[in-house]
């Protein structure tokens, strides 16, 4: 591991060597908050931050982000091991994620930098607490950026005659550098089925486009043309279906008549790169829960 890379991700977990997350989904009842508080405090845990949200409260799902420090946080299997008792009885589903435990993380890349640059950025600032292991293209462009981070870079080249066979080198890059969750930064490819069911719930990608408007290619020369006013960008996880995956994060712009379709994708980059990264953030701080095509995100 390259030194800058080391010390960063050495200096991430020992600012969080105590610090974990309690992610927790279940049918909507009473006690459920006394409960789960009643445990932290009795293993000697202080809560730092709580939320909890009710979908339809008559008879809907709970669900709820905890966040705590607790010393001698290494003993994860007994703390575990205790909680599942709640966890049977309230038929929870829930697990500890640990903010020692740092994420490690691949990003795809194609030519287009800004994404790519924004998470970077973010990462030297210690703002988005990840290892970023890898960074893979099917373009060679951006290696000497990357490299210059100590991060490794991978070039790619993906045809229609050759997809497959990139794929699985791709997957075993993944597997090598035993990645947790792999972001789109404007990689422009579609995926296979066998690589998004590889990380289910767990590639997250930037489309161009204010979801579930211009789904697919070429989004911001369609909205020129429907004359649109405003222009967004949303931060989704990848499904077989494209584009159509859990929202994470979206947001706008307003646009006039002024602007040509150019004048949108420039302005749209800005908004692609900030939404991204907050929904990398968000997911590497186990803030995001899935339901079905939906998302409950804790800010």
């Amino acid at each position: 591991m390259n030194d800058l890379r080391h010390r960063k991700i050495e200096l991430f977990r020992q600012n969080n060597q105590d610090r974990a997350r309690l992610l927790i989904s279940c049918p909507d009842q009473k006690g459920i908050v006394a409960a789960v508080s009643k445990f932290l405090y009795e293993h000697g845990a202080n809560i730092v931050q709580s939320d909890q949200y009710t979908m339809d409260p008559e008879g809907g799902l709970f669900f709820m982000r905890i966040e705590f420090t607790l010393p001698n946080l290494l003993e994860e299997e007994k703390l575990e091991e205790d909680f599942s008792v709640i966890g049977d009885r309230f038929r929870m589903d829930w697990h500890f994620a640990y903010a020692y435990d740092i994420k490690k993380m691949a990003i795809f890349v194609s030519r287009q930098d800004h994404c790519l640059m924004e998470l970077l950025w973010q990462w030297q600032a210690g703002e988005l607490v990840a290892d970023i292991a890898v960074v893979i293209s099917n373009h060679p462009d951006l290696g000497p950026t990357v490299e210059q981070l100590g991060i490794p870079f991978y070039h790619i080249p993906v045809t229609k005659e050759t997809k497959n066979e990139a794929e699985q080198k791709q997957l075993k890059l993944l597997e090598e550098h035993e990645i947790d969750v792999s972001v789109l930064a404007r990689y422009m490819q579609i995926l296979s089925p066998t690589f998004v069911s590889s990380q289910p719930e767990r590639i997250i990608n930037i489309h161009h486009s204010f979801l579930p408007a211009f789904v697919g290619a070429k989004p911001y020369e369609r909205a020129y043309e429907r004359g649109v006013k405003i222009i967004g960008a949303t931060s989704h996880y990848v499904t077989n279906d494209l584009d159509e995956g859990p929202i994470i994060e979206q947001d706008v712009l307003r646009v006039n008549h002024k602007h040509n379709a150019e004048d949108l994708k420039r302005l749209g980059r800005s908004i692609e790169r900030s939404v991204l990264a907050r929904a990398v953030a968000w997911h590497l701080e186990d803030r995001v829960i899935t339901h079905k095509n939906k998302t409950v995100v804790f800010f």
